[in-house]
């Protein structure tokens, strides 16, 4: 039998993470037509599961003792290959890395960022590609920059703790070793987001109550957020704040682009040429993506969508699984799939879906494989 099927799902949010929703959907499609040739691809869109992706594509894991988001240590993980390094924010400043689950709006920041990113320089990394998402800090990438070489001080000459809340006595940046550590290594951001720092749109007012921020703890972000952005543009002599993605992830798409010499890509679309998909695609009779939910969010940047344009532009028909599915049919044929199972359908039952994901992932494929490969 000629051709063979790409399987390239995103994690399945609270249930399966991507590299077991593709093995599952791969076990079903094999079952329905044996012996054909089934590639697993999980993928991601640049937040988090972004590491596991590039894990699964080949990349070796490195794991670091980094701070996490509150300062407590942490172990991290990057992705190693060749000499490019993926970083995962989350892995070291996401909200799941949070003691006890507890939020921290003021006081977290992104210093174990800056040491991932570190790590993977130290390693022989010259280009190192930073996913953004999931973040728990609204620091503006200060910790980041600051674990690089980079020193914040207050008008008396002390150093700055961490924390957005401390941006607001900020009087001077000092570059230190910064851009010497990073001579020679291209920075690229995945990030799906066109938030500027600032603003109804920025860091603080869009995700800040995503982190467990309230109108007074919002109102000192800003502050903070303000008073970073003019300092760093009185260091660089450019003005960032207001470049899309700059309020990425609490603000680290600002640092990363002021400071780190970065530059943006949307996540799906890195991550799809990291993970070599337009190779994997070449002859393939069929894609497989998914996501948790189809929704409205998957047809703006989500991967599934991203994963729908890139197997369109190898003219190959692509399927959708997923968690639950809220698109009507119109919408997504029109995004580019020839075939949408929820697996909440086939369970008839929201909660069962979710505690049964894995077998019902296996049915899906197997289901897609005898309506379209069979």
């Amino acid at each position: 039998m000629r051709g063979h099927v790409v399987v390239a799902p995103d994690k399945f949010k609270g249930s399966l993470e991507g590299a077991e929703v593709a093995a599952r959907i791969a076990a079903g499609i094999r079952r329905a037509v044996p012996g054909l040739e089934v590639r697993e691809l999980p993928v991601a869109d640049g937040g988090e599961g972004t590491l596991a992706a590039a894990l699964a594509a080949g990349f070796s894991r490195v794991e670091v003792k980094v701070a996490g988001p509150t300062g407590l240590p942490v172990v991290a993980g990057l992705a190693v290959k060749g000499e490019t390094a993926v970083v995962e924010l989350a892995q070291a400043s996401g909200l799941a890395r949070l003691p006890g689950g507890r939020t921290a709006p003021l006081a977290a920041g992104s210093y174990g960022v800056g040491q991932l990113i570190a790590k993977a320089v130290s390693l022989g990394a010259s280009r190192v590609v930073l996913g953004l998402g999931g973040s728990a800090c609204t620091d503006g990438g200060a910790g980041m920059v600051q674990a690089l070489g980079a020193e914040l001080y207050d008008a008396d000459g002390a150093p700055l703790p961490p924390g957005g809340a401390a941006l607001r006595r900020l009087a001077r940046v000092e570059p230190g070793p910064l851009a010497e550590r990073l001579r020679g290594v291209e920075v690229i951001v995945a990030c799906d987001v066109d938030n500027p720092l600032l603003g109804p749109r920025g860091a603080a007012a869009v995700y800040g109550p995503q982190k467990g921020a309230d109108a007074a703890d919002l109102a000192v972000l800003e502050e903070g957020l303000a008073r970073w952005a003019d300092a760093v543009a009185e260091l660089t002599g450019r003005e960032v704040r207001d470049a899309a993605g700059a309020g990425a992830a609490g603000g680290v798409g600002f640092a990363a682009l002021a400071l780190l010499g970065a530059v943006m890509r949307p996540g799906i679309e890195l991550l799809l040429e990291l993970l070599g998909f337009e190779r994997a695609v070449r002859g393939a009779r069929l894609v497989v993506t998914g996501e948790g939910c189809l929704d409205e969010q998957t047809l703006h940047g989500k991967a599934p969508a991203g994963v729908a344009a890139a197997a369109a532009r190898a003219g190959v028909p692509v399927a959708a699984v997923a968690g639950r599915l809220e698109l009507a049919e119109r919408q997504w044929r029109a995004a580019g799939f020839v075939s949408a199972l929820a697996l909440a359908d086939l369970a008839g039952d929201p909660a069962e879906s979710m505690a049964r994901a894995g077998e019902l992932a296996e049915l899906a494929g197997e289901r897609l494989a005898a309506a379209l490969l069979a």
